[in-house]
């Protein structure tokens, strides 16, 4: 017993020194503080800071959805600069594929899909896609972004934004508002008293649409003149907002800019604390509240006061996104180790007193591997209307269509887009996961006929160099001294057994928790 408690310090102090850097959390921003507060409260002790290694890997999947490369890994290790790691954060926020990752992000909450149940067709969905993409490429604010979608008329083809109400089951009163609360409230209105929801479907009840001679075209448009829908026997819409307040709206007032003025008001106990619970969750891979889009007086907030903090930052800065995430970013609570605190309470994750372990989404796994192999995948839509083409070199984090999709990312929990909800994305494992990374042609052939991959081994050289090389490009870090030695005795100088040894190597590093998991 004595010797296997010591096998399990040492192997534990390796694996800390794997992934731990000395430095311990120290409040040097408010962030840090309201989290220390608070795990203070409750008598748990955050973890240390994370490494280097550890973070780079994490801040490049967390803000632009993509592995590091070998070169930018060495690069980053061998910085010297104490602030590298701010510099890095600016460096990723002003790259093409924060625009890419967070669009991806961002067409699950708005449903970009062009097929059953949500029918934009792809035309409209491509242009909604670009549309959201422009967006967070220029950073336009929040509120505007908002604003803008929920005020929106004309078509579905040359005013991408309404597709906002069209990117729903349907037409109703009801799911509109429903669609509005999730969105931009992250509230669940179908959990609603009757009354309250009806109160919010009258700012959406006079929402009108028409086709075109354009196949596939429709208008969305203020209809100033359906007010049927206001006083029909059937049901009675009388536009209330969501705290109670009655709302005056002239005859000839869109009612959508009534609620878009009361929604983005910098005191609305909603737009903006959803905002920040949702960029947080999307950072850490858990929300102040959990889950992001389940806000009632039942589920509260872990950290009440840090969402609040976060909530005015972003009202502060003006909406700005960017600068919210780098708020964030630059915390040493998002910078923590991901290894649990010793004796670890059943509160220190919901508390982020360590960095919670999350899988890596179906999209930005399948870019990563085919990254490091050098390798295309093939995507297309069951129901291609018009035919859908995707080039092999686009990668899975700019599909601009939900209905796009290939086999991987339907069994790795891609989310269907028909509702809007954040549990549609699966970031479970299970069995035929596992199954299809171990065994599958599909990623043995990506690994043995992978060009890149292989010429990165040629010019590599010598076997240590050819180990450093491949955990770098897998792993994002340096093998350990322990892994150097067990598959430096495994080459056989000019045996056709090395190209053997490299794939297994290779496998088994794609196959590790390590590789699958944000950490």
């Amino acid at each position: 017993m004595a010797a296997g408690n010591a096998e399990g310090t040492a192997a534990g102090s390796a694996m800390r020194t794997q992934f731990e850097s000395p430095e311990k959390l120290t409040p040097e921003q408010a962030i840090d503080r309201l989290v220390l507060d608070k795990l203070h409260a409750k008598g748990i002790t955050p973890s240390p800071v994370c490494n280097d290694a550890v973070f780079i890997r994490r801040v490049y999947f967390d803000v632009i959805g993509t592995l590091p490369t070998m070169d930018e890994v060495r690069r980053f290790l061998q910085d010297k600069n104490p602030k590298k790691r701010a510099v890095l954060i600016d460096e990723l926020l002003a790259r093409d594929e924060y625009a890419d990752y967070w669009a991806m992000k961002w067409g699950d909450v708005l449903r970009v899909k062009s097929e059953y149940p949500i029918n934009l067709w792809p035309n409209a969905a491509q242009g909604y896609y670009h549309w959201i993409r422009c967006s967070l490429a220029e950073n336009v604010p929040y509120d505007r972004f908002a604003r803008t979608l929920l005020t929106a008329s004309g078509s579905n083809f040359y005013d991408p934004e309404v597709n906002f109400y069209r990117a729903v089951q349907s037409r109703e009163p009801e799911t509109l508002a429903k669609a509005v609360a999730l969105t931009f409230m992250g509230a669940r209105a179908e959990k609603w008293p009757k009354e309250k929801l009806e109160g919010l479907a009258g700012f959406f009840s006079q929402v009108g649409y028409k086709n075109t001679a354009t196949w596939k075209e429709e208008i969305v448009f203020f209809d100033a003149f359906k007010t049927s829908a206001l006083t029909s026997p059937r049901k009675s819409y009388t536009p209330v907002f969501p705290d109670g307040t009655a709302a005056a709206i002239p005859s000839d007032k869109d009612p959508r800019e009534v609620f878009a003025d009361w929604l983005i008001r910098a005191d609305n106990p909603w737009f903006a604390s959803n905002a920040a619970n949702r960029v947080w969750y999307w950072l850490l891979g858990r929300g102040i509240v959990q889950e992001p889009d389940d806000v009632r007086p039942d589920n509260p907030p872990s950290n009440p006061e840090l969402l609040a903090y976060l909530s005015q930052q972003l009202v502060d800065s003006r909406y700005d996104l960017k600068q919210l995430m780098r708020l964030i970013l630059n915390s040493k609570t998002y910078q923590l180790s991901p290894i649990p605190p010793a004796g670890k309470s059943a509160d220190a994750e919901a508390l982020f007193a360590c960095y919670p372990i999350h899988r890596l989404d179906a999209e930005v796994l399948i870019d990563a591997l085919c990254q490091i192999t050098g390798t295309n995948e093939e995507y297309s839509s069951l129901t291609p209307e018009p035919f859908t083409f995707i080039p092999g070199e686009r990668r899975s984090i700019t599909l601009p269509d939900g209905s796009i999709t290939s086999p991987f990312l339907e069994m790795f929990g891609r989310p269907s887009r028909d509702s809007g909800l954040a549990v549609e994305r699966n970031p479970g494992s299970n069995a035929q996961q596992c199954l299809h990374l171990i065994n599958s042609s599909h990623i043995r052939n990506k690994i043995e006929r992978g060009s890149k991959f292989w010429a990165m081994v040629k010019a590599s050289g010598n076997p240590r160099t050819i180990l450093e090389n491949i955990y770098l490009t897998v792993l994002s870090r340096y093998p350990t001294t322990a892994e150097m030695e067990i598959v430096k005795s495994g080459f056989q100088p000019g045996s056709n057994q090395n190209r053997d040894l490299i794939i297994d190597v290779t496998w088994a590093l794609i196959n590790s928790s390590e590789f699958q998991y944000r950490h």
